[in-house]
């Protein structure tokens, strides 16, 4: 498992050019089973997103298509952990 913290680079404005291309991102790597969660930071400063993936290449791969990643508006960094326990609404994520 591995925790994506995104950190903009460039303002909220030209962020914002490239949401509705980065959603659909999400979309299609949530159908695909590779995102478990993700939402906004607060403030406003970037995002975080909980990955399901076999490696850190992996992740690397899937950053890279990320609309922000191609526009250059955010930065990432990738942390990866071992989940060893979790509420019982959020167990499915042990296994």
């Amino acid at each position: 498992m591995f925790i994506v913290a995104l950190t903009y680079i460039k303002p909220l404005p030209e962020v914002d050019e490239h949401i509705d291309a980065h959603i659909e991102y999400l979309n299609t790597q949530y159908e695909a089973g590779k995102f478990v969660i993700s939402g906004r930071k607060v403030p406003r400063t970037g995002g975080v997103i909980l990955m399901s993936c076999n490696s850190v290449g992996e992740v690397n791969e899937l950053i890279a298509l990320d609309p922000f990643c191609i526009a250059g508006v955010a930065k990432y960094d990738v942390t990866e952990f071992v989940p060893t326990m979790a509420a019982k609404s959020c167990a499915s994520l042990l296994e």
